[in-house]
């Protein structure tokens, strides 16, 4: 996948081995061994194998696996709390293995903040002081610490419990405030292990909202340890799958889920909800033909016509969709001497971003008969989408 953005961390050919003959260990790798039969010979164990990937600035990155995958080892060689055995970790310029003691010290702290999936509060510490403690221990003045922490707690939703203790919050605000503490560090980089994993299903619910409403706000570079597809599809922009330390497909949601790399990512995705998942773009058509706002009814039949179409979008001169008109209307307006179509035309019909989830098209069917329009931002027409278009895209996906 291209992407013009620019990239926060770079990730090349890194690897761990845990044990006492790492070198061995990667000779055996490079002749072809794997995981167990490294183990079964020398008695290491590969963690990671041969890592690349790249981090683009203000993504959401998901790394995933099941346990054992290597998904924590490579979030902590990120910040080095592992060394890596080979490899380079490329932030804003700054190798990450080769930095010595006091330059990984302060990479970390420019660079990084981690939120933990046990949270990591202190007891005896109000919400407030909570949240300043890695100001504080960098040394950060009193009142601005205290100012910092407190907006970042209302960035989070925790305003007015700033007094509060960890024991009176429950586990989805004791999270609150862990990502508040890191939020309040301003590093370039959020590090979240497993954040979630310890929340009941609701609550995960709503701090995977939180976030994704948190990261639309401030774009900031987050990488998103999780064992759980659903969470990775709902949140990440782009997911790192691994298996056995090396990394198997890497992509956004869609394309792990309509063009999986091998059979153990089309059985890991096996009972996903697609239309959850995919979205309109997916099920996105080309759009036969439009017409202007200054066009008239007779422009508009005749191109219905040409088009076999049952009716038309109107756009205005920026290509912005300003509305519709079906074949009847047309013909009545004609008949009346209208002019223009903007003089019979319809608002009533649905309108979608590219990123609308495909299951919510479904209600917008039966509730209109006219087909789905797809625009950007600025209400420019992308696309359209028809109802047998979804049921086809979700048909073809579940093929794979």
């Amino acid at each position: 996948m291209s992407d013009n953005r620019n990239v926060k961390i770079r990730v090349r050919n890194l690897s761990k081995v845990f044990g006492n003959q790492p070198k061995k260990a990667l000779e055996l790798r490079d002749q072809g061994l794997k995981r167990p039969e490294i183990l079964d010979k020398t008695g290491q164990t590969l963690g990671l194998s041969n890592i690349d990937f790249d981090v683009y600035e203000g993504e959401l990155l998901v790394i995933m696996g099941l346990s054992g995958s290597g998904k924590s080892t490579l979030i902590r060689c990120l910040n080095r709390l592992i060394d890596p055995t080979e490899g380079e970790i490329v932030i804003d310029g700054q190798n990450i293995p080769s930095l010595k003691e006091k330059e990984l010290l302060e990479c970390r702290r420019r660079h990084f903040s981690m939120v933990f999936q046990n949270f990591a509060l202190f007891p005896h510490r109000t919400v407030q002081q909570n949240a300043e403690f890695g100001l504080e221990i960098r040394g950060i003045d009193a009142a601005e610490r205290r100012e910092t922490a407190r907006n970042a707690l209302k960035q989070v939703g925790l305003e007015g419990w700033e007094d509060a203790y960890p024991r009176q919050l429950s586990g989805g605000m004791q999270q609150r405030v862990g990502l508040a503490r890191a939020l309040a560090n301003d590093a370039s980089v959020l590090l979240m292990d497993e954040a979630f994993s310890a929340l009941d299903p609701l609550i995960r619910g709503d701090m995977q909202q939180e976030l994704l409403q948190l990261q639309h706000r401030m774009k900031k570079t987050t990488v998103f340890i999780t064992h759980d597809l659903d969470e990775a599809l709902s949140i990440g922009d782009r997911i790192v799958l691994l298996k056995d330390g090396e990394v198997v497909q890497i992509g956004t949601p869609e394309e792990i889920l309509t063009k999986p790399a091998d059979d153990y990512v089309r059985r890991f995705i096996e009972g996903v909800d697609k239309s959850r998942i995919l979205s309109a773009e997916s099920a996105m058509r080309k759009v036969r033909s439009t017409v202007r706002d200054t066009d008239g009814p007779r422009t508009a039949l005749r191109k219905m016509r040409d088009h076999s179409l049952d009716s038309i979008y109107i756009l205005d001169r920026e290509r912005r969709l300003i509305g519709l008109i079906d074949a009847d209307a047309a013909s009545k307006a004609l008949e009346e001497g209208k002019e223009t179509v903007t003089e019979a035309m319809t608002q009533d019909f649905r309108k979608v971003t590219r990123e609308e989830p495909l299951h919510n098209l479904f209600a917008m069917f039966s509730e209109n008969r006219f087909p789905i329009a797809v625009v950007d931002d600025n209400q420019v027409l992308q696309g359209v989408v028809v109802k047998g278009a979804v049921l086809d895209e979700l048909a073809q996906a579940g093929e794979h």
